[in-house]
């Protein structure tokens, strides 16, 4: 990559870290709160979710629209329709994928941190946070070691799994 795409992507995960912080989304009772339904419900994370995505929509349409836009996967830009479907990915939800949502989901309802907050919250150094992101580094070797790198070769049969691996170098 290079040092204009790393200094791209440090400045947008900077805005990021800083828009989680300012908006207390780091803090695993805002989480908590906002699944509460039935109790103290906090609406907080679900107007800030309502905010990014009124940054973000008009934008996407704005980029989408552009001639030589670019596949979003490796390449910084949106994806295609036409690559989801040749790779088979457009309407195809397979068991994994819904046992890994569930699974994140209750990770996410019970600690109240899902990776980004929690790698923001990191630098708090509390031991709640440390012990969670433990926690989900040893799944995630786990799920490593059990399932192999979460890639997809041309000889293996369903929807190919983004990885870092994959991207292209600038």
């Amino acid at each position: 990559m290079t040092k204009k795409v790393l200094a791209a992507a440090f400045l947008s995960g900077l805005i990021f870290a800083m828009g989680l912080g300012l908006s207390g989304m780091t803090q695993p009772s805002k989480v908590i709160g906002f699944l509460d339904l039935f109790g103290a419900w906090d609406p907080s994370l679900g107007l800030v979710m309502a905010g990014a995505i009124g940054v973000h929509l008009p934008l996407y349409r704005l980029i989408r629209r552009r001639p030589g836009s670019v596949p979003m996967v490796g390449t910084c830009g949106p994806i295609d329709d036409d690559e989801l479907s040749e790779a088979g990915i457009r309407g195809s939800i397979s068991a994994k994928a819904v046992a890994g949502a569930a699974i994140f989901g209750v990770g996410w309802g019970l600690g109240g941190y899902c990776p980004g907050p929690l790698v923001v919250s990191l630098v708090s150094a509390a031991p709640g946070v440390l012990v969670f992101f433990g926690a989900m580094a040893v799944g995630m070797l786990i799920f490593h070691v059990a399932f192999g790198p979460a890639t997809k070769t041309a000889d293996q049969p369903g929807p190919a799994v983004p990885s870092l691996a994959g991207l292209k170098r600038g």
